[in-house]
């Protein structure tokens, strides 16, 4: 399989890495010129890795593209090339449904969409992707597993549920300067906050149950990790969660 990249942004970076890095036989990868200085860093590290001069060369020597634009650009990108019918597209775009795809990239008649995360760099990202297809199925399980929702439709509420990274590591940092302003150095408290959440998420790794059965394992009556919860929960905190969520679905069934 050889494929190219239209658009070469971080997600771009992290599936390239994760396809090279320490492979024995990697596939032939071909780099949009968008982006040159990522590509030519990825380039200059992996010798399977080429910067194209267009995005229709990199098309071209393709058989599978992955489309890794800002969604506002999709269009005037996708029209301005030429595919053949034996092409695959996978768009990394959130919100652009599969009939605005198939009509911007016809003739190709294979096109899935996709919600590959960073993680893809050390093959860890467990990427979300509709229709099902064999050779989209065999690219992300490389950089780290992938999952078919049942409709097209529910990869909005995906990609919503990956808007809350930002929001996250702000939780976290809230906890970290919390602790220096009690007093805590800040490298400390950045270090021990990292260092916590991030076993906890080793932790939700190998989980098998639900998540409020692992709520439950980590507070017990009457403790501490009770008590802020259920504060957080008064101040109605899971509801403005939602809201939220919900306002990033709207957003993205709106385009």
């Amino acid at each position: 399989m050889t494929y190219g990249f239209v658009g070469a942004g971080e997600i771009t970076a992290a599936i390239v890495e994760g396809l090279s890095k320490d492979i024995t036989d990697p596939p032939t990868i071909y780099l949009s010129p968008r982006g040159r200085s990522v590509g030519q860093e990825l380039s200059a590290r992996f010798a399977n890795v080429h910067v194209c001069d267009s995005n229709q060369a990199v098309v071209d020597n393709a058989t599978t593209v992955i489309l890794g634009v800002r969604p506002p650009i999709a269009r005037e990108v996708l029209t301005e090339l030429t595919f053949r019918p034996g092409h695959i597209l996978i768009s990394a775009l959130a919100g652009v449904p599969l009939s605005q795809l198939r009509e911007w990239a016809a003739p190709a008649a294979e096109i899935v969409r996709s919600i590959p995360l960073p993680p893809a760099s050390r093959r860890q990202s467990l990427t979300a992707m509709y229709p099902d297809n064999a050779e989209a199925r065999a690219l992300f399980d490389s950089v780290g597993g992938s999952v078919v929702p049942g409709k097209e439709e529910d990869l909005d509420i995906f990609s919503a549920a990956t808007a809350t990274f930002a929001a996250h590591l702000d939780y976290l940092g809230t906890i970290a300067a919390w602790m220096t302003d009690q007093g805590v150095d800040d490298t400390v408290a950045t270090t021990f906050t990292s260092h916590i959440f991030g076993q906890l998420g080793q932790a939700l790794l190998h989980h098998d149950g639900s998540l409020e059965t692992l709520t439950g394992k980590h507070m017990t009556p009457g403790g501490l990790n009770e008590q802020l919860l259920a504060d957080l929960r008064t101040d109605r905190v899971p509801d403005t969660v939602r809201r939220a969520l919900d306002g990033v679905l709207t957003r993205l069934r709106d385009k």
